[in-house]
C-alpha cells in the first residue's frame, strides 16, 4: 500500500487491474485503518478515473454476495448520496410507489454515511428486516414487489471499511460505487448521482452492460429529480434536460424537500408521505421520481409514468407494499 499512496501523492492513477487488486486486498484485511483512510482521501482529493472507478466496481461484484432474481424484471432506484442537501429518503419511497404500480424492485441501501438517515436507517426503523437469505428475499419480490437489499449483509469486503467511513463522515468514492453493485443485478436501474462528470462516467460504464438505465443529475446538486430546476437525463439511447415544466409541475423551494433531524423524525415524515399525508411538495419530488422509473421499465411517457405513480400513492397500493413487506419481516 505504501507503493500504492506514494504514486498516488505523486499525482499519477491506477490502472483498472490495480484499483480492483487494492480494493481486493482491503477487503482480505491486508491493510490497516491509516492506510485505508488515506486511500480513500486522495480519491476525495482529485477526481476518480473511469479505469480507477470501473476497477473498484469490479472488485465488488466479485467479493459480493449475489442474488438471484433473474426470474423477475427488477429495476432498482438507488442514489450516491453525497450530495449534501438532506433530503428525505425520496428515492426509497419512490421504490414503493413503484412496487405499488405494479413493478418488481430490488433495492439497494445503506445506512446513511455522510446524511443523517440513510435508506436502510428508516426501513430498520419500521420494522423491515435486513437478509440475504434467498428465499425470504424473493417472497418479498413475489407478494410485495419490493425486497431491500442491506449493503453490508451483501459486501461483506466492506466490513473493513464501514468504520472509517463512519467515522470521517464525508462522501468517499465507496458512495459513487454504491448504485452500481446491487448483488441481484437489476434488468433496469434509475441512478441518482451527486455530480455531472459522475452522470457520464456511469453512462460510459453502463453502456458497455446489458442495465435498461436512466441516470439522473439535478443541475443545482441533487442526486435525484428535485424539481428545484433543471436535470441532465442520460439514458441508453438519449440525454434530455428536465425541468419541472417536463412533470407538468411547478418550481419547488430547496427548503420544502428537507428531510427529519433524527431517524426517527425521517420514518414519521416516510410515513406520512406513503399514507397519503404529505405536503404537495413531498408529493410532487417523489412521484416525478417515481414516474422517471416507471418510464424507464415499461417504455410510456414521464407523464404516463406521472400518472400511474400518482395512482399508487393516492389509492394507498404503496402503502399495502410496505405493510406487506413488514408482515413478511416479523
Amino acid at each position: 500500500m505504501k507503493y500504492i499512496l506514494n504514486r498516488l501523492i505523486n499525482q499519477e492513477t491506477l490502472t483498472k487491474e490495480e484499483a480492483k487488486s487494492v480494493l481486493v486486498n482491503i477487503s482480505s484485511g491486508q491493510y490497516n485503518p491509516s492506510q485505508i483512510s488515506s486511500f480513500l482521501t486522495v480519491f476525495m482529493m482529485r477526481n476518480i478515473t473511469i479505469d480507477e472507478l470501473s476497477g473498484f466496481r469490479e472488485a465488488l461484484l466479485e467479493l459480493c454476495v449475489p442474488v438471484d432474481f433473474s426470474e423477475f424484471n427488477t429495476i432498482d432506484l438507488c442514489g450516491t448520496g453525497g450530495d449534501g442537501k438532506d433530503t428525505f429518503n425520496i428515492s426509497t419511497l419512490a421504490s414503493f410507489i413503484v412496487a405499488g404500480a405494479g413493478i418488481k424492485v430490488a433495492k439497494h441501501g445503506n445506512y446513511g454515511v455522510s446524511s443523517i438517515s440513510g435508506s436502510s436507517n428508516v426501513m430498520e426503523n419500521l420494522g423491515v428486516k435486513f437478509s440475504n437469505d434467498e428465499d425470504f428475499l424473493k417472497r418479498c419480490i413475489s407478494e410485495a414487489n419490493i425486497a431491500i437489499l442491506h449493503a453490508p449483509l451483501f459486501h461483506p469486503a466492506m466490513k473493513n471499511v464501514g468504520s472509517i467511513r463512519k467515522e470521517l463522515g464525508i462522501k468517499t468514492f465507496f458512495n459513487m460505487l454504491g448504485p452500481m453493485v446491487n448483488p441481484s443485478f437489476p434488468k433496469n436501474q434509475i441512478v441518482g448521482v451527486f455530480s455531472l462528470e459522475l452522470a457520464r462516467m456511469y453512462a460510459y460504464l453502463y453502456q458497455n452492460t446489458d442495465v435498461n438505465y436512466t441516470i439522473l443529475h439535478s443541475l443545482d446538486g441533487y442526486d435525484e429529480i428535485s424539481l428545484t430546476g433543471e436535470a441532465k437525463m442520460i439514458s441508453k439511447n438519449s440525454e434530455a434536460i428536465l425541468n419541472p415544466k417536463s412533470f407538468n409541475l411547478s418550481t419547488l423551494n430547496q427548503e420544502e424537500i428537507k428531510g427529519g433531524t433524527t431517524t426517527e423524525a425521517s420514518a414519521k415524515m416516510f410515513l406520512d408521505i406513503i399514507s397519503g399525508k404529505g405536503t404537495e411538495a413531498q408529493n410532487q419530488v417523489v412521484l416525478a421520481n417515481a414516474s422517471l422509473a416507471i418510464a424507464t421499465v415499461e417504455n410510456c411517457t414521464i407523464l404516463e409514468g406521472y400518472h400511474k405513480a400518482e395512482e399508487s400513492l393516492k389509492s394507498l397500493k404503496a402503502l399495502e407494499k410496505l405493510k406487506k413487506l413488514q408482515q413478511l419481516s416479523r
